[in-house]
């Protein structure tokens, strides 16, 4: 039986699911040792009972998840009108080395993808699906892909098969990111820099710093939203880029880049950064806790034995490229820790989850505004245009037929 619920009752149950998942942090240790973001936690236990009810029960719910692209979209807004380009050119070195650090990984994912496939006897685009198609590409990407194998090479069961796999990579970028960070941190008795003034933006500011909000500031940073909003849905729908798709969310990314800086020259207008900060958090802490608490966790069970352990070393592949690379050649501080966490995030699942690990490590440790400047820069928008070149690289050798 399904039971189609409304939109109003899909955010009571996302604020619901955001407020056990907090309480599963407070009660469980290991989970707060670990830096567990919230979201995930509380997602995937909604996840799993709304499983075993549709196993044991027949039962199935339907929400109504309209909100979650506008949320996005918000949030990537406040990631734009927080980033200081004056910081990005202090830290122009470290992004290209982190873009290069990445663009390794999907050759990595996609030849590992692909020798295991043919190890267990499987297609081996099949690889290609449980490499940076799905797992840093993510469901968007991994639908596009399944269906053109589907198309092209008959492949059978192609977009449930990335489908799943996406899943499986968002749920495992939610989960190892905080680890890995809190790893590196104990083990180099790592400690944030001090922030100034300059550095104030996503990132910068721990739960107890946040200052009071007021209408003035809230409804001029509404503003500036939805300006970010408008005009990215406008590029978007017009602005057409050869060889090149850029989604909605990285239009408004850019928007709200262009917005901070234009309007901070001179001191014409300071955008208000610990109220964009937390409009930011609360539309990404909703957004990740619809998209978790839908999750179709049953169809991970479908998934065969040879693409788990596709994934599973998959996964292992990319934490241990976070801990022996990222962190070492992002400087083996504070700031690399967090973006080691963040490398989890948007390499297994989604640019989202990269910020909800680096929040929940900045949240206890301290802020790191490198890394919720070059993580977004990356994982939101050079990712996808890369990941889109070193596939079809992959697709243009000889035994794939395209």
């Amino acid at each position: 039986m399904q039971v189609e619920i409304p939109l109003a009752l899909t955010a009571v149950a996302a604020i619901l699911v955001l407020l056990a998942g907090r309480a599963l942090i407070t009660r469980i240790g290991v989970l707060q040792t670990y830096s567990i973001p919230e979201p995930v936690i509380g997602g995937l236990a909604a996840a799993l009972l709304l499983t075993l009810a549709r196993v044991s029960g027949d039962l199935e719910l339907q929400f109504d998840t309209r909100a979650q692209a506008p949320l996005l979209l918000v949030f990537f807004s406040t990631i734009g009108l927080g980033a200081d380009l004056r910081m990005l050119a202090r830290g122009g070195r470290k992004l290209v080395i982190l873009f290069t650090v990445v663009v390794l990984a999907l050759l990595l994912q996609n030849g590992l993808g692909i020798a295991l496939a043919s190890m267990l006897d499987l297609h081996p685009l099949m690889g290609i699906l449980g490499g940076s198609a799905t797992l840093s590409g993510g469901h968007g990407t991994g639908a596009a892909y399944g269906q053109l194998f589907g198309e092209v090479n008959n492949l059978q069961g192609a977009v449930e098969v990335a489908m799943a796999c996406a899943t499986f990579g968002l749920v495992l970028g939610g989960v190892l990111g905080g680890p890995v960070a809190q790893w590196l941190i104990r083990r180099h008795g790592l400690k944030p820099l001090a922030v100034t003034a300059e550095d104030v933006g996503p990132g910068s500011l721990t739960t107890d710093e946040r200052r009071p909000l007021s209408p003035e500031s809230l409804m001029e940073s509404v503003l500036l939203l939805m300006v970010c909003l408008g005009l990215g849905t406008l590029l978007a729908e017009h602005v057409v880029v050869p060889g090149i798709h850029l989604p909605t969310f990285v239009w408004c990314l850019l928007i709200g880049i262009l917005l901070r800086n234009t309007l901070g020259l001179r001191g014409f207008y300071q955008v208000d950064g610990p109220t964009v900060e937390l409009i930011g958090t609360v539309c990404l802490s909703l957004f990740l806790a619809m998209a978790l608490m839908t999750l179709r966790l049953w169809e991970l069970v479908s998934l065969a034995l040879p693409i788990l352990i596709i994934l599973t070393l998959q996964a292992l592949l990319v934490v241990g490229l976070a801990i022996t690379l990222t962190f070492r050649v992002m400087g083996r501080d504070y700031d690399a820790a967090v973006i080691a966490a963040g490398q989890c995030g948007f390499q297994l699942g989604a640019t989202p989850t990269a910020i909800a690990n680096m929040q929940a490590i900045t949240s206890r440790y301290g802020p790191s505004p490198l890394a919720f400047l070059l993580v977004p820069v990356i994982g939101a928008f050079l990712i996808d245009i890369t990941n889109a070149v070193v596939i079809q690289g992959f697709l243009a050798l000889p035994w794939f037929g395209f």
